[in-house]
């Protein structure tokens, strides 16, 4: 495997186990294994780096150009998913949040990774829903939220029954958004009401036995 996919690994492996930490403060040995791990690829390129000064031609900088930049993008994500992972709707940091569940999608090797992951970002869409009910900022934040939600959930619905027709992993998806959801229809508007009863009616129809 070549540094550069060994390096793209280990940044989707911080960025998933990242999204898995509950609210609040990352672990301190969550912390300190990033800094490791960046740390790693930092002096990965500085025999790159020596190797190019020892040639001539200007050419052969590109591969270590490219080296640097994976290295700094992969630490100005990290660095800022540490702020952006709890993020809501209305956050000023809440499109970076989004920006690395994409990141997560784009960088699945499967249609069932991707589809497992716009599952995970329908979870999370759901949970954000939940929090921003009862707050200043809900009225157009929530339908919209949900909006992201049930898109999320169909593309992810779409990619797993390619990639596994049948998967169990989806009744357990459905099953999970049902007891999120359901709790919160009694706090909705007339026009977020109608969303929420459209996804669910779209969800249980997965949920129900075959």
């Amino acid at each position: 495997m070549s540094r550069a996919r060994r390096r793209r690994e280990r940044v989707l492996e911080q960025l998933t186990e990242l999204r898995e930490l509950p609210l609040g403060t990352p672990q301190a040995a969550f912390k300190q294994r990033l800094r490791a791990e960046l740390l790693s690829g930092a002096l990965e390129a500085e025999p790159e780096a020596a190797g190019a000064r020892g040639h001539r031609r200007p050419p052969r900088r590109r591969p270590l150009l490219s080296g640097l930049a994976a290295v700094g993008l992969a630490s100005a994500l990290m660095v800022s998913s540490f702020a952006t992972y709890q993020a809501v709707p209305g956050d000023s940091l809440y499109p970076l949040k989004r920006a690395a569940e994409s990141t997560l999608v784009r960088l699945s090797s499967t249609d069932a990774q991707r589809g497992e992951r716009e599952l995970d970002s329908a979870k999370a869409r759901a949970k954000e829903v939940a929090s921003l009910l009862g707050s200043s900022a809900e009225g157009p934040l929530v339908k919209k939220t949900l909006k992201d939600m049930e898109e999320s959930t169909r593309a992810g619905i779409s990619r797993l029954e390619r990639a596994e027709p049948r998967s169990p992993k989806i009744k357990k998806f459905a099953r999970e958004q049902e007891e999120t959801v359901k709790p919160m229809l009694q706090e909705l508007d007339e026009d977020q009401l109608a969303q929420a009863t459209g996804y669910l009616d779209y969800i249980e129809g997965l949920a129900a036995p075959e």
